[in-house]
């Protein structure tokens, strides 16, 4: 069948449809359709069901452009994957919410419902988990949110940590003083600092104290008032760390705990702090756990592929374990029937 989609007047056509109408031509590809377009229509072609969707995610696209924003590979698989999974999807449940202004001035959103989840928990909260894979934005969200608090006076300083644990290499003795030695680690917080503050912002309020960054193992015998504390990586704390870091929260403070359980880099046969606390604190009041998928990705997508790829190579790695397992133990049994017998 074949639909005429009117677009309204106004409507920047050049950016919906994308540089030589690689917009479209994403859309044929995801959704199994033909688009063609002409002065303010757009005809698409296809099976009813497919050209619903066309039609529903068109109707996104347009207000990714009402809301001012620039349509890109990744908003348009997001609305896609929503539209394919949900049955529809409008893009005002992610409403036009701005966590936070950046150095230049650009507001910062949510760019997932995973995402306005994910703040939304942390202004409801004391404590907040964002767990889930590389790309979603949970350390970035974090900062902006603390930053947003700082301004408004809402807490009086901010303190980043992260454990001091190696991405899968040594990188031996490093030089310099304790600052030195530990910035290697703590690199990506202040990446997220900078584009929130600049550098120069940033280094003033730490000078004042009003900004702190400092290793996990520093955290010990503190109590923290009136701070926003961010603790990223937590997948690569031990469970007595992550205990010793929840214990330290005092009066007026937010936390937020960012880490992503597929990536831990602790030593073989030790236990990770942060699986250990969803369990443990699920049900415990005024604690959040947001768990963000591939879906929230807002890296480049093929990040999400990837994401995917490793997840599927997991589930079957683990499928052959346990089959592997169970043959074990039934050969086992075997062995001990034949030696009674």
């Amino acid at each position: 069948m074949t639909r005429q989609i009117e677009i309204p007047e106004g409507c920047d056509l050049a950016a919906l449809f994308g540089s030589f109408d690689s917009n479209m031509s994403l859309l044929e590809k995801s959704l199994n359709v033909r688009l063609s377009g002409r002065d303010n229509v757009i005809k698409v072609t296809g099976s009813e069901e497919d050209v619903d969707k066309a039609d529903e995610v068109l109707a996104v696209l347009l207000q990714i452009l009402e809301r001012g924003e620039r349509i890109d590979e990744q908003k348009i698989l997001y609305a896609v994957t929503m539209v394919q999974e949900n049955g529809g999807f409008d893009l005002k449940l992610l409403g036009d919410d701005c966590i936070a202004v950046n150095q230049r001035g650009n507001p910062i959103k949510t760019k997932t419902l995973g995402q306005k989840k994910y703040v939304e928990a942390m202004r409801e909260n004391t404590i907040v988990f964002g767990i889930g894979p590389a790309g979603t934005g949970k350390t970035y969200l974090a900062v902006a949110r603390a930053v947003t608090a700082l301004r408004n006076k809402e807490v009086n300083r901010i303190i980043l940590t992260r454990p001091a644990v190696e991405a899968g290499e040594k990188l031996g003795f490093l030089p310099g003083d304790l600052q030195n030695k530990v910035d290697p680690y703590l690199r990506p917080l202040y990446d997220g600092m900078y584009e929130m503050l600049g550098a120069e912002l940033f280094a003033k309020y730490q000078e004042k104290g009003m900004i702190e960054v400092a290793p996990l193992a520093y955290m010990r015998g503190r109590t923290l008032d009136n701070a926003f504390i961010i603790l990223d990586e937590a997948q690569n704390t031990t469970p007595e760390q992550m205990k010793m870091f929840l214990t330290r929260i005092g009066f007026g403070l937010k936390a937020v705990v960012t880490g992503d359980i597929t990536q831990i880099d602790l030593p073989s046969g030790k236990k990770s702090g942060l699986k250990e606390a969803a369990k443990v604190l699920k049900d415990v009041e005024d604690i959040s756990f947001s768990i963000l998928t591939e879906k929230d990705v807002v890296r480049h997508p093929l990040v999400q592929r990837i994401i995917k790829a490793y997840e599927k190579y997991d589930n079957e790695r683990e499928k052959k374990r346990k089959n592997d397992s169970d043959f074990d133990r039934e050969r086992t049994g075997e062995r001990r029937n034949f030696r009674r017998n």
